[in-house]
């Protein structure tokens, strides 16, 4: 939803409740965000010369993500280090670079890539685009962070998986924030402290989108790409490695195969994941999730990244939080400083198949309303190679087919 476009009285009762959940600074970054999208440059300022040196950081896709998070984060903490940022839509290159001091601006996305200055790029484009982006990145040497999805297709996540075998570049790290955040964490050490299977159960109210809004193109993969994506990988971070596969997915949809949906994912370890994902109007105070897990002797409730309750047996707990923390800060600042060191290695590709793999084969589960399993990389990478990476014997499995 476009806030600026509402009365003065909807933007303050707006702006005084996202003090209160973010505080001053984030408020005010987030209102900039919103004029930022909409800002158009007449006449067009002349586009700089590529400088020979400052900044080591390029960003691909300006649009309120982009400036409101990331180009945010790293300016708060590590000053000037983004070089040149690239949109398709050059308005939003411009006002980013006006707002945190770039070196250069530029609608053509390889004067960033091949810029040698540039050592790590931020991919935030259309969806589509993040998996094209990154393997010319990391082709070019590199490193790069990619928000999510990190693949809209079989095809894609093929190709980028074969990028990362034979680039020099590494995948730093992927836009799921969410287990970075503190009450994320916490959830995760809490439940790997026990032991047996895992319930996870997730409620999430959505945003109801424009059925014209670009998410539901057909190239851009839905909100199943482009929003459960987020849900699907913090449920598969909570599993055990070595218990998740094989693992079924069982879809629950009406008209719709991307909103108002509800799936269950039955892992090979027995723990079950339920994701109910509702976006019948609009939410004034943005997403709002929450989580109830139980595992072994541990019982607990999150709340919008804000607050956790815990019971485990007699022993009671609940953390609650000043600000909503989506862990944003944290992924985007885990990148940078995993680029700075020659050492890491970075994501591993069992990650990021496997990742991928879960929302593509949730997209089609939903999409054809039948239940699929599917099996992990281990599975993928004994194959042959250069076949493609979700065959139809990769998402039904070995012994496991449609219900």
């Amino acid at each position: 939803m476009d806030y600026t476009t509402h009365n003065l009285a909807f933007k303050v009762k707006k702006l005084l409740r996202y003090i209160k959940l973010y505080g001053l600074e984030r408020t005010l970054v987030k209102v900039k965000g919103q004029y930022h999208m909409n800002k158009r440059y007449q006449p067009m300022p002349a586009e700089p010369k590529t400088p020979a040196r400052g900044g080591h950081v390029g960003l691909i896709g300006c649009g309120n993500f982009q400036f409101s998070n990331i180009a945010y984060y790293l300016h708060k903490k590590y000053g000037r280090v983004i070089r040149g940022a690239m949109d398709v839509d050059v308005n939003r290159a411009i006002s980013l670079y006006e707002e945190y001091g770039l070196r250069y601006f530029t609608a053509d996305a390889m004067q960033v890539i091949s810029d040698p200055a540039i050592k790590l790029i931020y991919i935030a484009s259309n969806h589509a685009t993040h998996t094209e982006y990154a393997i010319d990145a990391l082709k070019a040497g590199k490193d790069v962070h990619i928000e999510k999805p990190h693949c809209v297709s079989e095809d894609q996540l093929r190709r980028l998986l074969k990028a990362m075998d034979t680039s020099d570049g590494r995948v730093l790290s992927i836009g799921y924030n969410r287990p970075l955040s503190k009450i994320g964490k916490s959830v995760k050490r809490y439940l790997e402290a026990q032991s047996g299977a895992a319930m996870l159960n997730w409620f999430v109210a959505g945003h109801e989108l424009d059925p014209e809004h670009w998410y539901f193109q057909e190239a851009e993969g839905g909100r199943i790409l482009g929003n459960l994506c987020h849900w699907t990988d913090f449920s598969y971070q909570m599993i055990d490695d070595g218990g998740r596969y094989p693992l079924k997915i069982i879809p629950a949809r009406s008209d719709k195969s991307d909103c108002d949906i509800a799936v269950s994912y039955v892992f090979g370890d027995g723990s079950i994941a339920a994701i109910t994902f509702s976006a019948k109007g609009h939410t004034f105070e943005g997403v709002r999730e929450k989580l109830s897990a139980h595992r072994g002797d541990v019982l607990l409730s999150m709340d919008d990244f804000k607050s956790l309750a815990v019971e485990v047996v007699d022993k009671k707990s609940k953390t609650a939080q000043l600000f909503r923390d989506h862990g944003h800060e944290r992924s985007i600042s885990t990148s940078y400083d995993w680029a700075m060191d020659p050492e890491h290695r970075g994501l591993t590709q069992e990650y990021v198949w496997e990742a991928g793999q879960l929302f593509l084969a949730t997209r089609s589960a939903l999409e054809d309303s039948r239940s699929v399993t599917v099996n992990g990389f281990a599975d993928y990478s004994a194959r042959a190679s250069g076949e493609t990476c979700l065959q139809q014997s990769d998402i039904e499995g070995a012994s496991h087919g449609h219900d």
